[in-house]
């Protein structure tokens, strides 16, 4: 069993455009400690379309767990952020930030729009890798989740 009390994988929206980040990504939850997993959208409008499961998605499960790039086509990170706390359905599934920018203001501006943190990914390889091991360890081994559905 896993840190939501039931056999079922924590399951992870990954909303990133860059290749590579997903790669690496994939590749640390793929070994994690915690039974996880991992869907991707790459760009805004696709997330959103993804949680509210709209079209392609209309089988999507809801993810426990929201890892969002700010840097992204189509609909940018924050308005999705902003979108996500806005709707009842969605507001409790916490949401990461993880992204290049070191920018004061995208800090602020993503904690206003409540996000859960705010991470900036480092450009080096190896740092980058423990960046997301340490997400998995903190929020998928020691967080306690909300549960995962409709409320």
């Amino acid at each position: 069993m896993n840190t939501k009390g039931r056999a079922e994988p924590i399951e992870i929206l990954l909303v990133e455009d860059n290749p590579g980040d997903v790669r690496l990504a994939e590749e640390v939850f793929k070994e994690a400690k915690v039974a996880n997993e991992l869907h991707v959208a790459n760009d805004g409008v696709e997330a959103l379309a993804f949680l509210r499961r709209e079209d392609k998605y209309k089988n999507a499960c809801r993810p426990d767990i929201i890892l969002l790039d700010l840097n992204l086509p189509k609909k940018g990170g924050h308005e999705v952020l902003s979108e996500i706390k806005a709707d009842d359905d969605l507001k409790r599934i916490p949401v990461v930030i993880l992204t290049v920018s070191k920018d004061e203001e995208d800090v602020v501006k993503s904690y206003n729009l409540h996000a859960n943190c705010f991470i900036t990914k480092p450009v080096d390889l190896n740092q980058f890798l423990n960046v997301v091991k340490s997400i998995e360890d903190f929020w998928l081994t020691i967080v306690k989740l909300p549960p995962n559905g409709e409320r």
